[in-house]
């Protein structure tokens, strides 16, 4: 990949970016708030980032999910979530919204996958998921656009996870 210059939108344009970013923590608190814990959040977030393409963002949740106690093991089976048997249903639900919300422009949220989730995840906990999800997406499409650099990590993992966490704290 060239390393050509690309605007930083969260740079230039501070205000946006802040005011995307306070959105991100009231969405974490509503989450929060309606009983989604760290584990199907981190889980729902790493699902989109991979589904959208965001290495950044990837990076970023897998962390945050490590730190939550998901294994390399469950992380590695998001990308065949439907046919592993590691997931419970209200995770698999999530993963499934989750697929809703990237591909959006397809079908927005079918019927079929609207009763399913709806029937495992209760309503606070479905708008709760949407809200998250609605806000990965949008971090996505900001560090894809930027093209965000995710280097290989050296022996310093903990602290380059940590400065990176610190430059890109959304929820």
């Amino acid at each position: 990949m060239t390393q050509e210059r690309r605007v930083h939108l969260s740079r230039s344009a501070r205000p946006a970016y802040d005011a995307l970013e306070s959105f991100s923590q009231t969405v974490g608190r509503i989450a929060a708030d309606a009983g989604i814990d760290a584990r199907l959040k981190e889980l729902a977030l790493i699902h989109s980032s991979q589904l959208n393409g965001c290495a950044y963002c990837v990076r970023i949740h897998v962390d945050r999910a490590v730190a939550a106690g998901v294994t390399a093991d469950e992380i590695a089976q998001l990308a065949a979530w439907r046919d592993s048997g590691v997931f419970t249903a209200r995770e698999r639900a999530a993963l499934e919204l989750a697929e809703s919300y990237v591909f959006i422009h397809e079908d927005g949220i079918p019927d079929d996958v609207y009763d399913r989730v709806g029937g495992i995840l209760t309503e606070a906990e479905y708008v709760a998921l949407s809200w998250l999800l609605v806000s990965i997406n949008a971090f996505n499409r900001i560090t894809i656009a930027g093209k965000y650099p995710v280097p290989p990590r050296r022996a310093a993992a903990p602290d380059a996870a940590a400065a990176a966490d610190a430059a890109h704290p959304h929820a």
